[in-house]
């Protein structure tokens, strides 16, 4: 076998310590924070004199988590921070949530915006997208309670 799971991904942010806010926010849990730096380093992801500043966040059940990465050098690119949904590339990741309207709410104190809006699916979900740091979309999805039947 060649894939024995699917570890973390990374998001490259400018401001670590609101990004990492935001996320606990979302009611991931901090898992550390650490400087890395150093030849190891430059050589992983192919640059020269690499400084950074990680955030490992993970969510409460531990099957996924999120590298929030700041680099101090050399400086931080980007092409569209706020790319629409459609562009090419990693778009979005997507949480289950509770409460979809209050986890909305609780984003937006910590700079969070709707793309859209919330949209109910059939009779399955609610969802909706949110912008969050460095312009990445998090989708949200609320599971709706089955009816009950008589």
């Amino acid at each position: 076998m060649a894939v024995r799971r699917m570890d973390h991904v990374g998001v490259v942010v400018e401001d670590l310590d609101a990004a990492t806010a935001f996320f606990l926010e979302l009611g991931m849990e901090l898992e550390g924070r650490m400087p890395a730096e150093g030849a190891w380093v430059d050589r992983v992801v192919g640059l020269d004199g690499v400084s950074v500043e990680v955030a490992m966040v993970r969510t409460p059940d531990g099957h996924s988590k999120l590298e929030l990465t700041r680099f101090r050098t050399p400086t931080a690119t980007t092409a569209e921070p706020s790319a629409p949904a459609n562009t090419i590339g990693l778009r979005r990741l997507m949480f289950a949530v509770d409460d979809i309207r209050d986890t909305v709410e609780r984003l937006r104190a910590h700079g969070g915006e709707l793309v859209g809006e919330i949209a109910q699916f059939e009779e399955m979900f609610l969802l909706c997208y949110v912008r969050g740091p460095a312009g990445i979309i998090v989708a949200l999805a609320e599971e709706l309670s089955p009816a009950p039947t008589a």
